[in-house]
């Protein structure tokens, strides 16, 4: 049955017949061609002659009713006359429309129906009149046919001639005359017809002759060829059964010495054979090995048997090629990597007869594939995570891989760039000329080893849009160490330039008005004072001070103040020249450095600014404001000055312009008593910084006595505050004037009270040490109005362990009753800890005494101007008399300052006074401790 079905015919290979029969076929069909052109030939030679018997036929009757008519008169025979012509004419027209250079074939068809020839035989007419013109048979024809069209010309004259002359009574021709010239035309057209007819017959003779002589070529080759093609086919048959038995040979030691193992399956019998070398390769005993396919398939892994299946079974289906990998299971019940491919041997009808094939071990492959797999997911994870973009390229510079900062950095995909030119993809210029960098690839190949392109590059982006790039070029190298690829990295530097150039702007610029800061315009104004001096170049500067600026803040709220301190800055640079300089030195101080400006422009310049200030409205939502400044005008090339000389003149003449009523215009003069005042008080200002950074200041006491019978439980006193300066000892009133005007009271509250708790609890810890009731402490009206006092108190309080009871805060009467509200919050809030409260200077500001009726203080001191000189003068003791009566009214104990001497104090405890402070009572002296258990860390700013 098998060698049976082997001898079936195969599927006719139709590629392969062609091949062998396309000679014979092309002589057929030339042959068939030549054939039907001869017999196109010779149907239209047959219809021209149908064609010329229909036109003699014509041209007769045309001739016999012609005749008759000369004899009858009768139009009857005229118009058979006409019809009979008519053919003639139409095969003349056909003849006249073919002769031109382009004829129309419409015409043509019109003539060749008119002279009645068959619709069929036109077209071959006409191809034979206009294919074979040039011939001699087909000219002489045509020849024969013109001059009978010139005679039928001839006629038709004549007949219009005889029409003429029988109708409308022209002269009477002589009949028997014009009957002899019509038949001496048809005689002439006799003969013409003739060789007309026989021109057509010799080239239809010619036609079959060739025709005849053309089979006869044609057998005649296709003899040869087939001569030819034999003797070929039985060498080719030779040949291949040579080529067969060398095969043959070849496969059998390919068999024996292959290292893969072959299989074949025999589907009619089921049969599965196995090669020696497959048989090995499962470490099988030959005698065990799988003889069907079931068997083969059970010791496929379970993963890989629906794929292999699934292969096979596309494979016979569909014809796809059978090719997979799967594991087999070896006798010691390990799995081997194999990779079996195969192919369908079909019949004629397309059924599967066998299927056969081999199997090759790949476990080396699978092992070094799952390493370079490791490798390649550890790569690719690396190249993704990184922050850098990364691509590679071979060395001719074609793109091979981008990762995914590469992608989003250039606007294409890793699928896109693949294989085309890095240029395109990487589009980089120099940042600085504009022009393109030079080419990482050729440069990484020249200098064979890493290249860095710069770090002012520009990369343009596929859609369009710049990114600011640093990039380095690094060779990829095979193992024999030669340069097969480049990879290129490159970081986007856009945020570290947005970040450079803003420190850089924010180091020179004050963020919220976008001027100068104090930082650059110090700079600046060392450059202009060194111009000054070498060039005597004039420059001017400008100090500015808002008027009042405060209550801006304190009535609209601080989003009020720096919206107008931005307009103000925009309007000081609107005002001046491009050179000049304009800075905002802080808070709602501006500084203006005109350049080469002399004193009296300076002074216009000042007061233009002033003016322009004072005439501008603010706005910031729905309100609007109006300001005022103060300006310090100073030329700085009167006298050699320092850039701190420069900058605190220009702020005490500032001052000075604010302390003569504001809005106004103050120029510095050398001996400018008022500004030499100012400038004290300046200089008061960094003695006492220098003071807090060297610990010169110094805490004393001074104690409080009650003048009552009852002695008061532990010591009263009121601390004091001295500045030291080189063994000399300066009182209060020397530099607090100037800490009030430039704000440095806050700092010196806050450290009176950090130094006093300190001491008090210091004290509390020192055995049999002093016991203190109750310690006053000054408190200035800035203080009062600094809203993280009352918090800074409180967390005093707790570092030190101090209890509130023990401390009475003093505050004069003038600032309690400037901001009677805030004052009685402020008061209010730290009694509530147990604090206590002392008005002090009491009677210099006594306007109105209602206040005390909303103020919760616990004591009245009374003012030392009243108590000094009250045993002399009547109204002093009147007035202190008054205030101990208010006291006492308002449930309030008073205090008597200033008592110098014993009368003074005796008078007091006379009046009723219950407290008593002053020379007659103790000296001041330092608050100091004489022992301690255990020194307590205050902080840098503690005096001790």
């Amino acid at each position: 049955m098998r060698s049976a079905r082997r001898t079936d015919v195969p599927p006719v290979d139709y590629r392969r017949l062609l091949s062998l029969t396309w000679p014979y076929l092309g002589i057929v069909a030339l042959v068939v061609a030549v054939a039907g052109f001869s017999m196109d030939i010779m149907s239209a030679c047959r219809a021209y002659v149908g064609g010329e018997a229909m036109w003699s036929k014509g041209q007769k009757r045309a001739s016999a009713a012609l005749d008759r008519y000369t004899r009858t008169r009768d139009p009857a025979d005229f118009d058979e006359y006409r019809r009979a012509v008519e053919v003639t004419l139409g095969d003349r027209l056909a003849r006249v429309e073919l002769d031109k250079r382009r004829p129309d074939l419409v015409i043509a068809r019109a003539g060749f129906l008119r002279g009645r020839n068959h619709p069929d035989d036109i077209p071959s007419m006409i191809r034979l009149f206009r294919n074979f013109r040039g011939t001699a048979d087909v000219d002489r024809a045509i020849a024969f046919w013109a001059d009978g069209d010139a005679l039928i010309d001839e006629m038709v004259q004549l007949g219009d001639e005889i029409h003429a002359s029988l109708t409308t009574g022209s002269p009477v021709l002589d009949l028997d005359a014009v009957r002899a010239r019509l038949w001496s035309i048809d005689a002439r057209l006799t003969p013409l017809q003739e060789g007309f007819s026989q021109a057509l017959a010799q080239l239809s003779r010619r036609t079959q002759t060739m025709l005849a002589l053309g089979i006869v070529a044609a057998s005649a080759v296709l003899v040869l060829i087939a001569v030819w093609r034999t003797r070929r086919m039985l060498a080719e048959n030779e040949q291949f059964e040579r080529n067969s038995r060398l095969n043959e040979e070849r496969f059998q030691r390919a068999v024996t010495g292959s290292s893969d193992g072959l299989w074949d399956f025999e589907r009619d019998d089921g049969s599965l054979y196995l090669s020696p070398r497959f048989i090995k390769m499962l470490e099988l005993d030959p005698a065990l090995a799988p003889r069907h396919p079931g068997e083969l398939l059970a010791r496929v892994h379970p993963e890989d048997r629906a794929p292999l299946l699934r292969c096979l079974r596309l494979h016979l289906t569909r014809g796809l090629r059978f090719d997979a990998e799967c594991r087999l299971r070896r006798r010691d019940g390990h799995y081997c990597w194999l990779r079996v491919r195969g192919h369908a041997e079909r019949d004629g009808d397309g059924r599967v007869l066998r299927v056969s094939g081999s199997a090759g071990d790949i476990a080396d492959r699978k092992k070094a594939e799952a390493q370079l797999f490791a490798e390649k997911e550890r790569a690719q994870v690396t190249l993704a995570s990184i922050g850098d973009a990364v691509i590679a390229t071979d060395i001719h510079g074609s793109v091979e891989y981008l990762n995914p900062v590469a992608e989003s950095l250039t606007g294409w995909t890793n699928a896109q760039a693949r294989g085309l030119p890095l240029a395109m993809v990487c589009d980089i210029d120099d940042e600085a000329t504009g022009s393109g960098v030079r080419d990482p690839v050729e440069a990484v190949l020249r200098e064979r080893g890493t290249v860095a392109l710069g770090t002012k590059l520009l990369l343009r982006r596929r859609n369009g849009g710049t990114t600011p790039i640093d990039e380095t070029a690094t060779p990829i190298r095979d193992r024999d160490g030669e340069i097969d690829g480049v990879v290129l990295v490159f970081r986007d530097v856009s945020r570290e330039r947005q970040y450079s150039e803003t420190l850089s702007y924010q180091a020179s610029h004050d963020l919220l008005t976008g001027l100068y800061n104090r930082h650059e315009f110090e700079r600046r104004l060392d450059l202009a004072l060194q111009q000054a001096r070498l060039l005597q170049r004039p420059y001017a500067l400008l100090y500015i001070d808002l008027d009042q600026f405060k209550l801006v803040n304190d009535t609209a709220g601080h989003a009020a103040g720096d919206e107008m301190l931005r307009q103000i800055g925009k309007l000081l640079q609107r005002q001046v020249r491009e050179d000049d300089v304009v800075a905002r030195l802080g808070g709602d101080e501006f500084v203006v450095l005109l350049d080469n400006c002399p004193p009296d422009a300076a002074q216009r310049v000042a007061q233009k600014l002033r003016q322009a200030i004072a005439e501008q409205p603010y706005h910031c939502g729905q309100r609007h404001f109006t300001a005022h400044a103060s300006i310090g005008l100073l030329d700085l090339g009167s006298a050699p000055l320092t850039r701190d000389d420069v900058l605190g003149i220009a702020d005490a003449a500032c001052y000075v312009a604010k302390d003569q009523g504001r809005d106004r215009v103050h120029r510095y003069h050398p001996d400018d008593t008022l500004l030499n005042s100012r400038r004290g008080e300046m200089a008061w200002v960094e003695r006492l910084h220098r003071a807090f950074e060297r610990g010169q200041l110094r805490l004393y006491r001074q104690d409080i006595v009650p003048l009552g019978a009852e002695p008061y439980e532990g010591s009263h006193f009121e601390v004091l505050l001295r500045l030291e300066e080189e063994d000399r000892v300066i009182v209060p009133m020397a530099f607090i004037p100037a800490a009030e005007r430039y704000g440095l009271m806050p700092l010196l509250d806050r450290w009176v009270i950090r130094a006093a708790f300190h001491r008090m609890a210091l004290a509390r810890r020192v055995p049999g040490g002093e016991r203190i009731s109750l310690c006053a402490i000054n408190l200035s009206g800035a203080s009062l109005a600094d809203d993280s006092f009352v918090d800074y108190a409180k967390e005093q309080f707790i570092h030190f362990g101090i209890s509130p009871e023990s401390i009475c805060f003093e505050i004069t009467e003038t600032v309690a009753i400037s901001d009677l509200n805030r004052a009685a919050s402020f008061v209010q809030e730290l009694r509530a800890l147990g604090c206590r409260f002392a008005l002090d200077d009491f009677g210099v500001g006594m306007s109105s005494l209602t206040y005390l009726k909303t103020l919760p203080v616990d004591f009245l001191k009374i003012d030392g101007s009243f108590v000094r000189d009250m045993r002399s003068d009547a109204i002093d003791r009147a007035m202190v008399e008054a205030i101990h009566r208010v006291g006492q009214v308002t449930g309030k104990a008073t205090i008597a300052e200033m008592v110098e001497d014993a009368a003074t104090l005796e008078e007091a405890r006379m009046l009723g006074i219950g407290f008593a402070q002053g020379y007659a009572v103790a000296k001041p002296r330092p608050f100091l401790v004489a022992a301690a258990a255990a020194p307590v860390r205050v902080g840098s700013d503690d005096p001790s």
